[in-house]
């Protein structure tokens, strides 16, 4: 409730301070992503059961997980606003974007829901990230065997931050499709997520 009457409120600032269309963009913006991020939610859920993450070292991993995720749509912000002023087109292979995956969520059924343990992406971070399967409190690296090792609560949140590339996909081209100016959308993208 304290993060959803601060976005509101930072849309009432923008909005007295820099006028309706701009107070209009930010809480069209803040109501899409707020829409968007609510699959950020149960992904991140079900990526903390499956690491068997104990709710007390949660808080460290959705932590950085939300700085990662603002992070990158702020990256994603800046690339999709340089696209658009370069080639103007580009805004229909961005609703080319939104479609596809509107009708992919539309055909998604149980068993195609997202299972880190089947996930290349996860086997491939494995493969590469040297890995011990036991916590060490709420350290993300340990040293096991002498040898410096990534814990589970790493991988967790290095999942967590692979995933929240793919939501930005959808994400930035809604967004930008609302607004064009910075700070707008950066304070809507990120009072939304928090």
């Amino acid at each position: 409730m304290i993060w959803i009457a601060l976005g509101i409120l930072l849309g009432v600032v923008i909005w007295l301070y820099y006028g309706s269309e701009a107070g209009g963009q930010y809480f069209t913006g803040y109501l899409i992503e707020k829409s968007l991020s609510i699959d950020n939610v149960f992904a991140w859920s079900v990526i903390l059961s499956y690491f068997a993450i104990p709710k007390k070292y949660q808080h460290r991993v959705l932590f950085w997980g939300i700085f990662g995720a603002i992070f990158m749509r702020i990256i994603f912000v800046f690339a999709g606003i340089a696209l658009i002023e370069k080639f103007e087109p580009i805004l229909l292979l961005f609703g080319f974007i939104l479609l596809w995956t509107g009708i992919k969520l539309l055909r998604t059924k149980e068993k195609d829901e997202f299972n880190p343990a089947s996930s290349k992406m996860y086997k491939v971070l494995k493969k590469l990230i040297p890995v011990s399967h036991k916590l060490d409190g709420h350290k993300l690296f340990t040293t096991e065997n002498g040898k410096r090792v990534a814990t589970m609560l790493f991988m967790a949140l290095l999942v967590i931050e692979l995933t929240d590339v793919v939501f930005a996909v959808d994400s930035v081209p809604a967004i930008l499709a609302v607004s064009r100016t910075p700070f707008i959308i950066i304070a809507s993208v990120a009072a939304a997520i928090l």
